[in-house]
């Protein structure tokens, strides 16, 4: 995650538990910043739809399949919606 990322902890905290309300985990999944999406046991494309769909109605942030494909962790979803958020 971004030196930027990790200085806001609140943001991380409130992002995370939006990122578990649109995955839509079946069973309870201890989730934070640092959890690697290929560790997520329902991480496939309808999941990965509903961040698409929660990063652009939350943040108004389009975020793409390929900025998916380039995170590894959930935080670095964030950094990129951040990013994108910024400018």
């Amino acid at each position: 995650m971004s030196t930027q990322v990790a200085s806001d902890p609140a943001a991380v905290a409130a992002f995370v538990e939006q990122f578990v309300v649109a995955v839509d985990f079946q069973n309870p999944v201890p989730v934070t910043g640092d959890t690697r999406l290929a560790d997520l046991p329902e991480w496939d494309s309808l999941a990965a739809l509903g961040v698409i769909v929660m990063c652009d109605t939350e943040y108004g942030v389009a975020i793409t399949g390929p900025d998916l494909a380039a995170s590894a962790t959930v935080g670095d979803i964030f950094a990129t919606v951040t990013r994108k958020k910024a400018g």
